[in-house]
C-alpha cells in the first residue's frame, strides 16, 4: 500500500512538515516519488521512519541520523559504525535518565517537605526534625538541598 506524506505522518503521529524536513535533510533516500514528484511511502518505510523518530527522540543530531541511514543503505560493511553510534546515543540516554531520576527524587522530597510543612502550619517544623524523622527515600535529597534552602522557602 502507498501513503502520502499526510497519511504516513498521521500513522507516525508526527506533523507532515516533519517528514518533509527529513526528506530535505536527506534522511529519506528510500522514499519513492510519483511521476508528479509527490512522495509516496510504502509499508516498509514505516520501520525506517520509526527508527528515525526513535533516534531523534533519543537526542541524536540530524547529521548523525543521516550517517546512520547512509550506513544502513551501504550494508553490512558498516555494522560496526552503526553499533558504535547506537551505543554512544544509548549512553547519552542512560545519563539523561539518571539526571531526570535525580530531579524527580528532589521533587518528591520537596513535595514531602511542603506537605509536612502544610500539616504543621510552618516550614520551621523541619528544623526540629532528626535524621530518623525523615523518610529514608528523602534523606539523600535533603542532604543535597542543605545550604540551598532557607526558612522562607
Amino acid at each position: 500500500m502507498l501513503y502520502t506524506v499526510g497519511e504516513m505522518a498521521k500513522k507516525l503521529n508526527v506533523a507532515p512538515s516533519t517528514l518533509r524536513y527529513y526528506d530535505k535533510e536527506g534522511l529519506l533516500p528510500f522514499v519513492e516519488r510519483s511521476g508528479g514528484g509527490i512522495r509516496m511511502f510504502k509499508d516498509e518505510d514505516f520501520e525506517w521512519l520509526s527508527t528515525i523518530e526513535c533516534l531523534k527522540k533519543a537526542g541524536m543530531s540530524i547529521k548523525d541520523i543521516k550517517f546512520f541511514i547512509d550506513w544502513c543503505i551501504e550494508g553490512d560493511s558498516t555494522i560496526e559504525q552503526r553499533l558504535t553510534l547506537i551505543d554512544k546515543q544509548r549512553e547519552s540516554v542512560l545519563n539523561q535518565i539518571k539526571q531526570m531520576q535525580e530531579t524527580l527524587n528532589m521533587l518528591e522530597y520537596k513535595h514531602w517537605y511542603y506537605e509536612t510543612a502544610r500539616k504543621a502550619g510552618t516550614c520551621a517544623v523541619h528544623a526540629a526534625m532528626e535524621e530518623k524523622d525523615i523518610p529514608k527515600e528523602f534523606r539523600s535529597a535533603r542532604e543535597k538541598s542543605k545550604g540551598l534552602t532557607n526558612t522562607k522557602k
